[in-house]
């Protein structure tokens, strides 16, 4: 029975898309999306054509991604307020965990780095190189049980970020009356010196995201005592 539903459903689904398709193709987000591929190297200078819409087109819709990670974060953050003791495994890490988490981290933190900052040019950017860098964190934190990060510190500089992510927003209103507007000389495309404010907030971005993520990291690792 439950084949035969299945059957019924894809049959309908195929219908439906074969039906409607010609009517989808005249639609306005078909023309919109041929409009970014043909103006986002021309327009923004990047040659990361999904950069381009993500940072430029729709700058806005990452402003409310980079909110909605933040409020996860601080969500966490509530969640495990009370706990303050360090995370203290039962089982300790070996040997090569210790100092392979130790030798490997720096190198964890610039390979992040490369992502978030080559995001103009290649399939990278702020959440991804973000990511690796809390991946760093999270590889510190297996391979010693003393580790804490600055929480303070950490606080400061995300908070510093999303200021500087609306700050460049606004200095777009002030150049020219459109909120995120990239309004900085967008160089010689494929260059690492591109793409206007779009690799600027791409570090922003990166720095926000990797920091979050370390203290969702942190916060979870210190309620893991309380569970």
């Amino acid at each position: 029975m439950k084949k035969i539903l299945s059957l019924i459903v894809i049959l309908t689904l195929i219908v439906a898309i074969w039906h409607f398709l010609p009517a989808l193709s005249k639609n306005k987000a078909f023309k919109i999306g041929h409009f970014y591929i043909e103006h986002a190297i021309k327009d923004t200078g990047a040659s990361n054509v999904v950069t381009s819409i993500v940072l430029n087109f729709r700058g806005f819709d990452t402003l409310g991604e980079v909110t909605v990670l933040f409020l996860a974060s601080l969500g966490v953050g509530f969640l495990f307020s009370g706990n303050t003791k360090n995370y203290k495994p039962e089982i300790q890490p070996s040997l090569i965990l210790r100092v392979s988490s130790r030798l490997l981290f720096p190198l964890f933190i610039m390979f992040g780095a490369y992502i978030f900052i080559h995001g103009h040019l290649t399939p990278g950017g702020g959440f991804q190189g973000g990511s690796i860098i809390a991946s760093a964190v999270l590889f510190l934190y297996l391979g010693s049980k003393d580790k804490k990060l600055p929480g303070h510190f950490i606080e400061y500089l995300e908070s510093l970020s999303g200021l500087g992510f609306i700050g460049i927003g606004f200095a777009g209103i002030l150049a020219s009356n459109i909120f995120l507007n990239n309004f900085m000389p967008k160089g010689i495309v494929y260059t690492l010196f591109s793409a206007g404010i779009i690799p600027v907030i791409y570090i922003i971005i990166g720095i926000k995201v990797g920091l979050e993520l370390s203290k969702i990291v942190a916060d979870l690792i210190k309620g893991e005592e309380n569970v």
